[in-house]
């Protein structure tokens, strides 16, 4: 009978959950580090609760890759934003992902794609960047948590994604979890939150929520997509990713 190397992600991948699925986030992505070493990356939106994350990992590794999805179609607030936190935290090897021209010629050249396509303008600009990007790693941090709700309600801490792992070190906090953490460190807030942003995203398909709403309701407000699509299983052979900004 041929190895599937597949049954070996999913071995561990249970291996891991079972053992972190209660542990503080600091020692999730401690353990993700030991586990993976270079082979782990972090994927990061710098958005509204990126922060929380970037400040644990740059404690375990300010060198661990940072994989930043540059759209073309970010609030300029959030290109600062990714700025000053890598600055603030030391992150070195914060890597801006943009969809190829290729793409962007042929699918969106009008750059109006969302008009009429949310999922596929977010495959050319999200999806598609960070799977070329992914196939350098045998696994990767995410900010995802249960309490935004949906489909993330049952989030475990460790998951297999594809051919990789994909760790979720926020998904047993709540909001006031992330808000003491933040008081705590002084983090600096997304610029946006302040002004009626829980969730941030591409300016085109993200709107500002009402108090009490849910904190993603200002997500492709008006429809029924929920997520830009990166959170699936990555298809394996993927191009590898070998630095710089792709």
């Amino acid at each position: 009978m041929a190895f599937d190397p597949l049954d070996t992600v999913h071995i561990l991948s249970e291996r891991l959950d079972a053992e972190l699925r209660d542990a503080h986030p600091s020692r999730i992505i401690e353990a993700a580090a030991e586990q993976f070493g270079e082979r782990l990356a972090l994927v990061s939106s710098f958005g509204a609760e990126s922060a929380v994350l970037l400040h644990l990992a740059a404690r375990v590794n300010p060198a661990m890759p940072v994989l930043f999805l540059d759209t073309g179609m970010l609030f300029a607030q959030t290109l600062d934003y990714r700025k000053l936190l890598a600055g603030r935290l030391g992150l070195t090897q914060v890597h801006d992902l943009r969809p190829r021209f290729e793409d962007l010629a042929t699918g969106d050249p009008d750059a109006d794609l969302w008009r009429t396509d949310t999922d596929g303008c977010c495959h050319i600009r999200k999806v598609a960047p960070l799977d070329r990007a992914l196939g350098g790693f045998d696994a990767w941090l995410t900010g995802r948590k249960r309490f935004h709700g949906g489909d993330r309600l049952r989030l475990p801490v460790v998951e297999k994604a594809g051919a990789q792992i994909k760790l979720n070190p926020l998904a047993n906090w709540n909001k006031a979890d992330l808000d003491a953490y933040i008081a705590e460190h002084d983090l600096p807030p997304h610029p946006l939150v302040g002004a009626g942003f829980p969730s941030v995203g591409c300016w085109p398909c993200t709107s500002q929520a009402a108090d009490g709403d849910d904190v993603r309701a200002g997500r492709w407000a008006g429809s029924e997509k929920t997520e830009c699509g990166i959170h699936v299983a990555r298809a394996p052979g993927a191009a590898p990713f070998v630095g710089g900004d792709l």
